[in-house]
């Protein structure tokens, strides 16, 4: 039965991923900059609806005020970033993404350290607050990315980054997979699979460096940056896979066919945004 239901799947998976793409590039290319910073926001509040389930709320009423106060927190971080008003205060920006990017170690040691981890994050007040970094953070990274120059650009590249590791992870753990990643967080995900999403990104990176001035960085580092930010998409997708299996939940939500929810979706740029913000940030400062 599993066997003939894996094509279905696949095909879900396909055609969810196909009118996503075209519904995100519609937006982006036709709506001002202003309104799809607010659709970004509007996304990852539908994350922290998800979110807040993986947390041990069940209530209907309580999951909707946590989307609520994800969406009040991402537009506050751009009001103080400067992002919104289109007067980017950097040090400030870098400073929000070098916390995010703090938190985001902290969580690979978790990852590194589960189940017994568990006994730092798992009351469901500390999983909420994590929610509020993991989901908040990106908000501003991606709405800082569309408001430069070329920025819709920016941010095509960054999502084709992680899009590109997926495919190229998902492929080569098929083929090859058999040592596994982390087993005792996502026995799905294996070496084989992190090295063809590392080979299929750096693959990308480069191909865009040649072509494209991305963010103002050379090719050759640019493609050191989407190294280190192929590494915080892998840790945004475990730190998720662990909490889901903390939680006792397979997918976030059924809310896209073939993929799960919302957050299953965003898990990797949630980690991966923060991460080469602050990076292109601190390479433009230094330069």
């Amino acid at each position: 039965m599993a066997v003939e239901t894996r094509p279905i799947m696949l095909k879900q998976r396909v055609i969810t991923a196909i009118v996503l793409v075209t519904f995100i590039l519609a937006a982006l290319f036709l709506l001002p900059t202003h309104l799809f910073q607010l659709l970004i926001a509007a996304g990852f509040m539908l994350g922290g609806w998800e979110w807040a389930r993986m947390s041990g709320l069940t209530s209907h009423v309580g999951r909707a005020v946590y989307a609520v106060m994800v969406l009040g927190l991402s537009l506050m971080l751009l009001q103080y970033t400067g992002i919104w008003d289109g007067s980017v205060d950097l040090l400030k920006l870098r400073d929000a993404m070098g916390a995010a990017c703090l938190f985001w170690s902290i969580a690979l040691l978790w990852v590194m350290g589960y189940p017994g981890s568990a006994g730092f994050w798992g009351a469901p007040w500390v999983r909420l607050i994590m929610g509020f970094i993991i989901i908040c953070s990106p908000v501003a990274a991606l709405s800082y990315l569309v408001s430069l120059n070329d920025g819709r650009w920016f941010f095509i590249y960054l999502v084709g980054v992680v899009a590109s590791a997926d495919i190229g992870a998902y492929f080569a753990g098929k083929q090859f997979g058999k040592s596994k990643l982390a087993p005792k967080v996502s026995p799905g995900k294996s070496w084989a699979g992190f090295w063809g999403g590392m080979a299929s990104s750096a693959i990308f990176s480069f191909v865009c460096g040649q072509a494209f001035n991305v963010v103002g960085l050379a090719p050759m580092a640019l493609v050191a940056v989407t190294a280190i930010t192929f590494l915080a998409s892998v840790l945004g997708d475990l730190v998720e896979s662990m909490v889901k299996r903390h939680s006792g939940i397979k997918d976030s939500s059924q809310l896209l066919p073939g993929h799960g929810g919302i957050m299953d979706r965003i898990d990797s740029v949630s980690a991966a945004a923060p991460v080469f913000v602050l990076l292109s940030i601190l390479l433009q400062v230094g330069s």
